[in-house]
This record gives structure tokens, sequence and C-alpha cells, in this order.
């Protein structure tokens, strides 16, 4: 048998290839690691670090937006998430009875996110500044601090103030402000957890955060209350789609209150934002634009043609037909036919220019976003009619502050002012920043005339269409206004109208510009009927109120008592009196005609019986007692207790009625 000698080895060229290939495996094995470890090891380092730590910023505390008085109305409130580290915890159990009973979370919730073994829970929401009491220093359980923006007074200045998303102010003042209240924010390293999950526990902060500064508000709380309490008050009695108030400081431009609703919705800017046409409010611009040009007196009279003319192929009406009439008296009775007759005499370009100098047709310059100039055309685009239509407030739309500010001029000498909204910027730590003052816009008519129109404005509310913003003891000027809504397809819409009224008081020495305009109301729907009345009662709730602003001593009227031969009584105006005696006699007197209240110097001498008040809001009360012709002494504000003299006692007009009142420990 023959033996084989030739055995299977592998061949030496296979035995090299495979050597080659582990070496070349190898070389390259130990280049990355050389590579990794070596030249790319900061940078591998780096982003293992980041993968556990993350640098971020940390939120400035946005600063506080006041009112005139210092009241917030919008601020930054601290609220705590809260994060639990189970292995951390010393007693478990003991840990989660604590969450239960401060967090007010359920026993199983508290149990799983002490129990469940992960290294990191967060519990859901937000919780107020008083939990860190209870577990700021529990072992174990972090407390992460944020800040929400909280609005104490809830919507009732939200459509000014504007809102906050993801840290930015949009509109009103938080955006127009928005580089002084954001502040500065901060740095810090937080470390996170194999989720990603941020673990507070394990946070440096490394650049803190500088707060932003406070804006201070010419807004008075008490007064922006008031005003929307009226306007909603007369939406709803009216059946109104929506409506406007603004409350003006003539002397100054400031903005004491500002409010606009539209569908039910607070927040509307429609004082700013939506013109409209304001119809005979307009006329007395025309009338000063007529005297400022030597062109009429209030004196000269016109033919009213009993309340119909027809010119440049339009006809005008009056609601009363008359003949000839005083400029004064078409004003007064807002004659179409008499006011459009008188303004024939002015130029087109005239007319444009009176306009235009107490500001229509251009923005007022108020210190937020939004504003629009409403439309003045120039006498170029005008059409033969246009003379006509825009001595009477039509073909020309303005927006309820232009008016506020156009009629404070007539209050205020003829000099225009811009609107004030922002009295002050405070830094973060209360010092003064930037302060902001009155600014006059220009003059637009002598002084001299303005008194002149001012006095038929009184007379407009005591004889004329807007008897219903009477207050009785203190002179009004104002003056209505009606007209019909235009349709954005074009044309009048029928039995649709904007109703409006402004008024400013006391009229020998205005302290107040009043600004009423409702949308579609329904049923009865002349300015002077609607409108009005919501005015009134805005003054007299601004008087019976404790504003700062209303200086008392320029309003009180001292009552003389008649004498012994039975003359009648009389009223020493402006003589200075103790100002703790708020606001004074007779404010409203439903019951007397006309002219023949307590400022008439007539005399009531029936017995007056105190009304039972405790529990009575403190400006109602307030009200009621001046209704009586009583005189009012105490603090206003705060729970009324009752008064003294008592429930029942007998009393008669001008005696002093004091409120005995619970002092409000802070303000709503």
């Amino acid at each position: 048998m023959k033996r084989c000698t030739n055995q299977s080895n592998p061949s030496p060229w296979r035995r090299r290839t495979l050597l080659g290939f582990w070496l070349a495996i190898s070389s390259l094995i130990c280049a990355r690691a050389i590579q990794i470890q070596g030249v790319q090891s900061s940078d591998w380092r780096e982003i293992a670090e980041n993968q556990h730590r993350e640098d971020r910023e940390i939120p400035a505390e946005r600063g506080s937006v006041m009112d005139r008085d210092g009241l917030p109305i919008a601020l930054s409130q601290e609220r705590f998430r809260i994060g639990i580290a189970p292995h951390e915890l010393r007693d478990p159990d003991k840990a989660a009875a604590l969450l239960t009973a401060s967090l007010g979370i359920s026993p199983s919730k508290a149990w799983a996110v002490t129990s469940n073994g992960r290294r990191w829970n967060v519990i859901p929401g937000r919780y107020p500044p008083t939990v860190q009491e209870a577990l700021n220093k529990v072992r174990g359980v972090y407390l992460e601090r944020e800040l929400q923006r909280y609005h104490p007074h809830g919507d009732l200045a939200r459509g000014l103030l504007g809102v906050v998303l993801d840290d930015v102010g949009q509109g009103g003042i938080e955006q127009a402000f928005e580089q002084v209240l954001r502040g500065t924010p901060g740095r810090e390293v937080v470390a996170r957890d194999n989720t990603g999950q941020a673990i507070p526990a394990e946070r440096y902060v490394f650049e803190p955060p500088k707060s932003g500064g406070d804006i201070v508000l010419t807004l008075d709380m008490d007064l922006q209350e008031i005003a929307r309490q009226a306007l909603q008050e007369s939406i709803l009695e009216t059946e109104a789609r929506g409506g406007d108030v603004l409350v003006t400081v003539p002397s100054t431009g400031e903005i004491l209150a500002l409010v606009s609703i539209r569908d039910g919705k607070t927040a509307s800017l429609s004082a700013i934002n939506t013109p409209y046409e304001p119809g005979s409010t307009l006329k007395p611009f025309t009338v000063s634009g007529l005297i400022k040009n030597d062109l009429a007196s209030l004196e000269d009279t016109v033919d009213v043609e009993n309340g119909t003319w027809t010119v440049a192929g339009r006809t005008l009406h009056d609601v009363h037909s008359q003949g000839r009439m005083s400029i004064a008296d078409a004003l007064r009775v807002s004659s179409n036919v008499g006011i459009a007759k008188a303004a024939s005499r002015m130029s087109t370009r005239m007319l444009y220019e009176t306009f235009r100098d107490f500001g229509f047709g251009t923005q007022t310059g108020i210190q937020i976003p939004g504003e629009v100039s409403g439309t003045l055309r120039k006498p170029e685009s005008w059409s033969s009619q246009s003379p006509v239509s825009l001595a009477i407030g039509y073909e020309v739309s303005v927006t309820p502050l232009q008016m506020a500010m156009a009629y404070g001029a007539l209050a205020n000498g003829g000099r225009l002012m811009q609107p004030l909204l922002v009295k002050k910027i405070l830094e973060s730590d209360g010092s003064l920043k930037q302060q902001f003052e009155p600014h006059m816009v220009r003059q637009v008519i002598p002084e001299e005339i303005v008194g002149r129109v001012g006095r038929v404005l009184v007379d407009v509310v005591e004889d004329g269409t807007g008897t219903s913003a009477q207050l009785g003891t203190f002179q009004v000027a104002g003056k209505s206004g009606t007209t019909r809504l235009y349709s954005p397809e074009g044309g009048y819409e029928s039995g649709a109208y904007w109703s409006s009224f402004v008024g400013f008081f006391p009229a020998e020495d205005p302290q107040l510009v009043v600004f009423v305009k409702l949308e579609r109301p329904q049923g009865a729907y002349y300015g002077g009927a609607v409108a009005a009345p919501v005015t009134r009662a805005t003054m007299q709730a601004a008087l019976a109120a404790s504003a700062t602003h209303i200086d008392r001593t320029r309003l009180v009227r001292v009552y003389v008592p008649p004498s012994p031969t039975g003359t009648s009584a009389v009223f020493a105006n402006h003589e200075l009196v103790d100002t703790s005696e708020i606001s004074t006699k007779g404010l409203d007197e439903p019951e007397m005609p006309v002219g023949m209240g307590l400022a008439s110097g007539r005399v009531i001498d029936e017995g007056i019986s105190v009304p039972r008040l405790a529990g009575v809001p403190s400006r109602t009360a307030v009200r009621r007692l001046h209704a009586l012709g009583l005189r009012v002494s105490g603090p206003i504000g705060g729970e009324i207790l009752g008064t003294e003299p008592g429930p029942g006692m007998q009393m008669v007009r001008g005696d002093t009625v004091a409120l005995i009142v619970r002092p409000r420990t802070n303000r709503d």
C-alpha cells in the first residue's frame, strides 16, 4: 500500500494575505483610537458633556405696569415647578405625604413620583410661592422658579395693556415698551439626565438676570372701572353691538380711562383703531372756524328754510322746522341747514385747515401701536357736495381719541394737547428713568373764541340736544351726534347708527372731558338720548370716587342759607372749603325741573330722611345722598358700616351726612 506524503497545508500566499488583513484592521483600530482619544479628545469630551448639561437663558423678571397711583395692573407672578429625585429621598413615604398635603395632589400620584425608581420626576402644574416653606429644605425635592404675567384687575384694561406671548409683548403697552419691560436675561448651566430632562438640583448661575423697568400710566383704575360699568350697562340697555368711553384731562392730555367693548369683548381698542363719521359732534369746530376767520359771529342769523335745504344736488333736513335763527341757536339745536349754510362762507381750504388743525386726519401720537389716522381728504379730491357734508360731520372719519382730544382743545383755551398715556418709566430699583411731560401740539383758536363756543355748548346741555348729560349743580358743556353707519360694501345701512356725546365739566373751569360712543343701539338711537346719559353717569361716579386728580376746591359751591326775609339762597362760586368734605350738594335732582335745582338757589325746606346705607357700595351711597340734596363727608372707598346721623333721621337740603367706613386693606 502506497503512502501519501503530500499534506493539504495552506499555501504561503494565503497565510500572508490573512496576516496582512488582520494587521490592517488592527492598524485602523489603533489609528482611530489615536484620532479619537488624542487628536479629537477635546471635541468628543465637549459632545459628551453637552449631552449631560444645558447652557440656557434665565428669563428676567418682567417689569410691572401701574396706574397713576402706583396700583399694579400687570405684573410678573412667581410660580414654581416641582421636581423629585427619588434616589435622594431619605423617607419616600413621608415625602409623598408632604407632597399630598402641600400641593394637593392625590396620594397615588405622590407615591408614584417618589417611589418609581427613576432618577428624576416632574410633577405636572405650576404652584404658588407658598409651597416653598414646606418643600424648600426637603432633600430630593427641587423647586424651579418660573414667571407668569398676571393681571390683578382681569380684563379691565387688557386692550391697552396687550399680552405677553412666549415672553414677548404683543400689542398695547407690552409691545410699545418691550425693551423696557423685558429686562436683561441671565445665563445658567443645568445638568440633564439620560432622558434629556433638566435637573434643577445641579445648576450653576454664572450671569444673574436683571429685572425690567416699570411703566406708570396716566390711567386711574377707579375711573376705568366706572367707565366700563357705565358703558356695559348702556350696551345692555340699548342692545348696542359695542361702544367706547374715554375720560381725559383737557389741560394735560392725560388719559384717565379708555374703554372699548365690541361684541362683548373688552380687549377691543376701537377707540384708537376704528374711525367713524362723527356727525353733529363736529359742528362746534365748523363754527369755531367761522369765527376764527372773521366770517361770522354767533349772533349772526341764517335762514334755515323751515328745516329743508337743497344744495349741490343734496337735500339737508332738520328735526325741527324754523325760519331764521342765530348761528348760536343753530349749534344749540344742531340744525344741519343752519350750520351748513353758515359754513358756505368758508373756502374749501379754510374748512379743511380748520379740521386739520383740530387734529383730524392725522394720528394723535398716543404711546401704543395700532392707532389709525381716520380720513380727512384734501380739498382737491372733494366733490361739490363735500363742503356741505363736512360741515355737519360727514365725508370725514375720526377716531374716538381724536374727538376727545379735539374737545379737550375747546375745554383748554384752544390748546390741542397730545394724548398722554404713559406718565413715567422707572428703573428696576424704583428710581426714575424717564418722565413724560404734557405736550401742546398747537394753539388751534384764540382762547376768547373757545369761551364763546363753550357757552353755546353749555346751552346745548341746558336747553338743547344734550339735556340728558346735566349734572344739576355743575354746568356741563357738550354736544351729541348721530350718524348712519357706512357699509364696507358701499352705501349707508338702514337702521344702523353711531350715537355719541362729548362733554366737559365744570364748564367754567373744565377738569374732565368725557367721550361716549355706541355702535348700533336698538330702539332710541339719538346721541343725546343714549350716549349723553352714559356721560352723565360717568361724571357722577367720578365725582363720588376718591380720585386725587379732581381738584375739589375748584368744584365746590358753598351753600348760603336763606335770609330771614325769605330771599332765595345763593351759592358763592369757587370759594375754598375743607377738602375732606368730598364733592358738593345735589349732583342729581331728577324730581326738580331743569334749572330749578340747588344751583339755581331754590330752597326746599321739607324734611329728608337719611337712607339706610350699610353694606351699599360707597360710590352708590354718595350718589344717593347727593340726589337727596345732602352733602357728604368722610372717606370714599371701603365697606360702609353706617352713617352719622343714622338711618331715618330727618335733615334738610344742604346738611352733611358723615360716612362710617371700614377702610380697604388693599385695592381690588
